[in-house]
């Protein structure tokens, strides 16, 4: 039993030995402020400025519909009530399918992007790793707690920004 413990003391020893460079990284923030990253953000603003328009304007006619039904329910008949009610709920459920298909487009290209620049993220990172001469590096979200002297995040984007 001595012996066992004892050989498991070392093993720990040698690794605590061997793994003394260590660093975490944010893969995710490296790739989302990396000026690529930014630029790409820009790009898609003004590709879909007028579908986001249109989603802004939706917006203003729920409102629109939804003060009107409430202003006037005291001063309307049923009838119109419900025509204003009806509205509202055509407005409202076009603005929703709106909104959900915008965001779905703009998650899509997203995805589209950070695939397109994991190749060069992952290159970026091997460089930084071999020119620290890491031992250990851990993804930041792995970690519960690093102190930021080991963060290599911004190494990386300045790497990622160079390429």
């Amino acid at each position: 039993m001595r012996a066992l413990l004892g050989f498991i003391l070392t093993l720990g020893i040698s690794f605590t030995a061997s793994a003394q460079n260590i660093a975490v990284v944010d893969i995710q923030a490296a790739l989302l402020t990396s000026t690529a990253a930014k630029q790409y953000q820009e790009s898609l603003k003004a590709e879909f400025a007028k579908e986001q328009q249109a989603v802004v304007d939706l917006e203003k006619q729920v409102k629109a519909a939804r003060d009107k039904a409430a202003k006037n329910k005291d001063l309307v008949s049923a009838d119109e009530l419900n025509k204003m009610k009806m509205q509202f709920q055509k407005v409202f459920a076009e603005y929703q399918r709106a909104g959900q298909a915008l965001q779905q487009k703009k998650m899509q290209r997203e995805q589209a992007f950070l695939q397109q620049m994991r190749p060069q993220l992952d290159q970026a990172l091997k460089a930084v790793i071999a020119d620290g001469g890491y031992d250990l590096v851990l993804s930041r979200q792995a970690a519960h707690y690093a102190d930021k002297k080991y963060d290599i995040t911004q190494k990386v984007v300045e790497l990622l920004n160079k390429q």
